[in-house]
């Protein structure tokens, strides 16, 4: 697995410590809200996912993250790189998304991270197109997705997610390193 520095991040491996706060993270249901169904998930169920994250590195050779701030070592949430198993009208593709506890919102923490892995993704993976799906109502991401550069691709509903609306970012790699090459 890989660890990634931004100037106030450090995104890594999940460790075994990692499990609390992030049971924590995914027990808040105001964090949960736009996720799937809206439902908090349980210490059980945030280990499950812990270990199916865990295997997408093992598998995939990328996965999550876990976000740290740099001076202090505090969790803040994960970002991620994850095929989008759920909306199959958009792959092949792999998703990138991101989680992050309530103290850490607004302070461009998602941004800076998914910029991280985004690079990581096109550029030491060599993915060919990432794509960022988001709840209708969950503007936030959308801002986030913008920051990243991605372009709207589509609105659509998530079958799995009882018909859920969603918006779908996407940005391929061409265009990814075409803008990195840009004069600025």
């Amino acid at each position: 697995m890989i660890t990634l520095e931004t100037d106030r991040l450090i995104l890594r491996p999940f460790r075994d410590d990692d499990l609390d706060p992030l049971a924590a993270l995914n027990a808040d249901p105001e964090v949960m809200r736009y996720i799937a169904d809206g439902s908090t998930r349980d210490r059980e169920q945030t280990s499950a996912g812990l270990a199916r994250m865990r295997q997408d590195w093992a598998e995939r050779g990328y996965g999550a993250f876990a976000v740290e701030i740099r001076d202090t070592g505090e969790f803040t949430g994960w970002v991620t790189l994850a095929i989008p198993t759920f909306l199959p009208e958009v792959l092949p593709s792999v998703e990138i998304g991101w989680r992050l506890a309530r103290e850490f919102w607004g302070r461009g923490i998602a941004t800076e991270g998914a910029r991280a892995v985004l690079r990581f993704g096109f550029v030491d993976r060599e993915l060919d197109r990432i794509v960022s799906i988001r709840h209708v109502d969950n503007q936030a991401s959308g801002r986030v997705m913008e920051k990243l550069g991605l372009r709207f691709d589509r609105e659509t509903t998530v079958p799995s997610f009882r018909q859920q609306p969603a918006v779908v970012y996407a940005l391929t790699r061409d265009e990814y390193l075409a803008r990195a090459a840009a004069p600025r």
